[in-house]
């Protein structure tokens, strides 16, 4: 097959009446395949457009968003190798630079459009699943699910492609070697078990499975309340409520107690503390305080009570409980019920309000009245 092809090869060259010269004529051969691979890339670009403008698709906007510049890459790429390996050393002089260039640069473009294809295939998975609402659990779980193993599997695609890449040199094929065989992957993950790396990719397939964690959970960790923005092979990211990032190694939600708001269902109870005078009419403020609830939309009816639940020297503490759909929501509806219950109590009730500042307000008036005659008779 060699021997007919490098026969084709003289044939073409002599009927076009030209004597070639054998190491310029390899060059030309390689410069040939690569500028063959750019003009593939163009039609394959052209063609996709076309098809973009008469009915869009999202998995072609995918690839042409994540994979475009891998797939350019990799196309030239390819037929720099293949040209590589076709030539002849009767004919067309073989350089071992190009042919090493050859092969690493394939392996590079290689692994990067797998890697690219491997993310615009978990889009495609969890395009249909919306993450954004916490009552949707599913969902999150098998886009958490998702993201983990396909990050899993882009690490083992560059650890193999690393050890491919080191074999192909002389000086480093023992190294690409023992990382493949069994002895260097043990000695590889000992390695990594000693920087607590394998701990924390043990720890990610445990989220994983039991699902401690999802994808936009409302946490409460370090004394902090966010949501899980970010699953990594060794790290999570917590957006905080004020847009801060809290970075976690992912053995935390293993080995620390934590708060997950939204583990099996997204609703909460929300709690109101008012601290009021022995005066207060309880009835009249549980009856408002119901009316209020019951004109908020977030309020979603499966609880509240308006409770004494303790008695002090100075004052009561009524204690109101709502439930609303998810932690957000609760915030805004104890913000609006405490808002509106105060403005109620002041403008009907002020008696019920505690009377400690305005007992501490009339026994420091004669001091400052008599501190500011001293002042004027000084």
């Amino acid at each position: 097959m060699q021997q007919q092809l490098d026969t084709w090869i003289r044939a073409l060259v002599r009927w076009a009446g030209y004597v070639p010269n054998r190491d310029l004529s390899g060059w030309v051969l390689l410069t040939i395949a690569i500028l063959m691979g750019l003009a593939v890339d163009f039609v394959v670009t052209q063609v996709i457009r076309f098809i973009v403008r008469r009915r869009p698709f999202q998995t072609l906007n995918f690839l042409k968003i994540y994979a475009r510049w891998a797939f350019y890459v990799f196309v030239p790429s390819l037929f720099f190798l293949l040209a590589t390996n076709i030539q002849s050393t009767r004919f067309l002089r073989r350089h071992p630079v190009a042919d090493k260039a050859a092969e690493v640069l394939f392996l590079i473009a290689t692994t990067w459009l797998v890697v690219q294809l491997l993310k615009v295939g978990e889009l495609l998975l969890i395009r249909q699943y919306d993450t954004a609402l916490d009552v949707n659990l599913s969902h999150r779980k098998f886009v958490t699910q998702v993201r983990f193993f396909r990050r899993l599997l882009v690490s083992g695609i560059i650890v193999i492609s690393a050890s491919l890449l080191l074999i192909s040199f002389q000086g480093s094929r023992k190294v690409g070697l023992s990382v493949l065989t069994s002895a260097g992957v043990v000695s590889v993950l000992i390695g990594f078990a000693a920087q607590k790396t394998l701990a924390n990719l043990m720890a990610g397939i445990q989220i994983a499975f039991n699902q401690q964690i999802r994808l936009d959970d409302a946490v409460v960790v370090e004394k902090e309340w966010g949501r899980i923005e970010e699953i990594n092979l060794t790290s999570v990211i917590v957006r905080l409520w004020d847009r801060r990032r809290l970075i976690l190694p992912i053995t935390y939600f293993v080995e620390t107690p934590f708060e997950n708001w939204t583990r099996s269902d997204a609703s909460i109870t929300g709690v109101i503390f008012l601290y009021l005078d022995y005066n207060v009419p309880i009835d009249k403020l549980r009856q408002k305080a119901h009316e209020l609830a019951e004109a908020d939309p977030l309020w979603t009816g499966e609880t509240f009570a308006v409770q004494v639940t303790d008695t002090q020297p100075t004052c009561i503490v009524v204690r109101v409980l709502v439930s609303a759909r998810d932690a957000p929501s609760a915030f805004d509806l104890r913000c609006h019920l405490r808002e509106s219950l105060v403005a109620f109590l002041r403008d009907e009730y002020p008696q019920s309000l505690p009377q400690t500042r305005l007992l501490l307000a009339e026994e420091m008036k004669p001091k400052d009245v008599q501190s500011g005659q001293e002042r004027k008779i000084g």
